[in-house]
């Protein structure tokens, strides 16, 4: 089942993936051509390369649901529902929980904010998807089957530090993301998948 769902996400660049599964779930489409309509579409804060309307547009159909925090809700339009940070959800049988994403030796991403991760259940599999984030004490409580991290540094936390997330997390198989535009290179991803071979499955998407 999460060799499946695995098979189903997309990495759209930088943060963006889709997941075509028995729902369409776009999270923060970025700088992305066109697509499949999606069902649901997830943001996780309001910076220009994660919530980005006209790239939501390119995707969104009068059915879509958007589903983000307070920020990036104003500016998008359509059907936008609101969550805070321990909040869940139930959208066409896919559940959303709005987890914490924040920095902790930075100041791009307060914790006071209230920015979010998200942790989505799709045909029986959690995948998270950790937003712009360092490695948090949060991430330990998560439970889910696949993990997509950010390794770039600057903004985010690092290739080391996203391998101490991903250990901490546990995930049956971890992703890395947050490189290849506004910051970090494949040399992030093929660093973060070298440090944690034998230890956790890591699948750099192309």
């Amino acid at each position: 089942m999460i060799e499946d769902i695995l098979k189903k996400i997309v990495w759209l660049g930088h943060d963006g993936f889709r997941i075509d599964a028995s729902k369409t779930v776009y999270i923060d489409p970025y700088q992305i051509s066109d697509g499949p309509e999606a069902d649901l579409i997830l943001i996780t804060h309001d910076h220009f390369d994660h919530c980005s309307p006209d790239d939501v547009a390119k995707v969104q159909h009068s059915g879509s649901v958007i589903v983000t925090e307070k920020d990036s809700a104003a500016k998008l339009s359509g059907d936008v529902r609101v969550v805070k940070v321990g909040e869940t959800r139930s959208i066409d049988n896919v559940q959303i929980e709005a987890v914490a994403a924040y920095n902790t030796n930075k100041d791009f991403h307060p914790k006071s904010k209230g920015w979010l991760g998200f942790i989505v259940e799709i045909d029986g599999v959690k995948v998270y998807h950790a937003g712009d984030t360092d490695f948090i004490p949060e991430m330990k409580d998560f439970d889910v089957d696949i993990a997509l991290l950010p390794v770039s540094g600057t903004y985010v936390m690092t290739a080391d530090e996203a391998v101490e997330a991903a250990l901490a997390i546990n995930p049956k198989i971890a992703i890395p993301m947050h490189y290849g535009a506004i910051v970090g290179g494949e040399n992030d991803a093929t660093k973060f998948k070298q440090a944690l071979e034998g230890k956790v499955e890591v699948h750099i998407l192309g």
